[in-house]
């Protein structure tokens, strides 16, 4: 499933997070931590190459805490600083502004030795649709400045937000890349939510996703639905899928079963489940 657009405002807001980096002294990534790699923007990676950044990981509680562990590993070897958050339930806010002081250490030293009192780092935040990060700015400024919704394309401007942590932050839109040329991130982002329900087929995301969870998640798989394992091994994937929709009583409406096994994706019916294993993409 290749996915290729490009939304004028994403357009906008990519060449507005370019011309704002400059005035800004470090990055907040935000990414979904069930889609470590996949939700990341390597058309951002590129723009913020240049500018100090740390990788959120936000939406821990939805995601396997074993691979969440793996891939802090798999960024602090790549150089880049990373902390898991739960912004939903206000889970790890705090190690935010001691990650920012520890990779802007010099700056801060240099503001202190030379008197400089109430000075203000400013950082922009950053990430494609639905990570999270309009929950995370109103944890840390603490009030609702920052619209929220469970989909993407809520955030359409650039905004300014004050703390009381003596950090700036600038919000942006989510911006996705314009063509998404892997098929498997695509369905990843797709059963996150990141990207909108009609723009994909539901069968074909259901039929990646029971064949992830066949290979890494069979335990959640078999007990979530009911199967023997003997029926997993002797039936295809879309077979299988067949079979869950007579199943869930839904005759031959693969769509309708197709979009019952994504929302069970989201809604954790098969545990804390991360869609992205360590080195899949650096192996290919």
């Amino acid at each position: 499933m290749v996915m290729q657009w490009y939304p004028g405002h994403m357009n906008k807001a990519k060449n507005q997070v370019q011309d704002r980096l400059k005035m800004v002294d470090i990055v907040l990534e935000i990414v979904d931590a069930r889609l470590p790699f996949s939700s990341r923007n390597p058309v951002l990676e590129q723009i913020i190459d240049q500018k100090k950044h740390i990788i959120i990981l936000n939406k821990a509680d939805l995601a396997d805490p074993k691979r969440t562990k793996e891939w802090k590993v798999n960024f602090e070897q790549e150089g880049t600083k990373s902390v898991e958050l739960d912004a939903k339930h206000n889970k790890g806010l705090g190690k935010i502004k001691d990650l920012i002081r520890g990779e802007l250490s010099e700056k801060i030293a240099k503001y202190e030795a030379n008197g400089v009192k109430n000075y203000r780092i400013k950082a922009m935040c950053v990430g494609i649709p639905n990570v999270g990060k309009s929950t995370i700015l109103n944890r840390i400024v603490g009030k609702n400045v920052a619209v929220t919704g469970n989909k993407p394309g809520v955030t359409k401007n650039q905004n300014w937000l004050k703390t009381d942590l003596g950090i700036d932050l600038l919000d942006t839109p989510g911006i996705l890349w314009p063509k998404i040329d892997d098929p498997k991130v695509g369905m990843k982002l797709a059963l996150s939510g990141a990207i909108k329900d009609k723009i994909y087929s539901p069968d074909d995301v259901a039929i990646y996703a029971l064949n992830f969870m066949e290979t890494y998640y069979i335990d959640q798989l078999m007990e979530a639905y009911k199967i023997d394992r003997t029926d997993l091994y002797n039936s295809t994937t879309p077979e299988l899928l067949m079979n869950l929709t007579k199943k869930f009583g839904y005759k031959d409406d693969y769509d309708k079963a197709s979009r019952k096994i994504i929302n069970d994706v989201r809604k954790l019916r098969f545990g804390r489940i991360t869609f992205d294993v360590p080195g899949e993409f650096y192996e290919e």
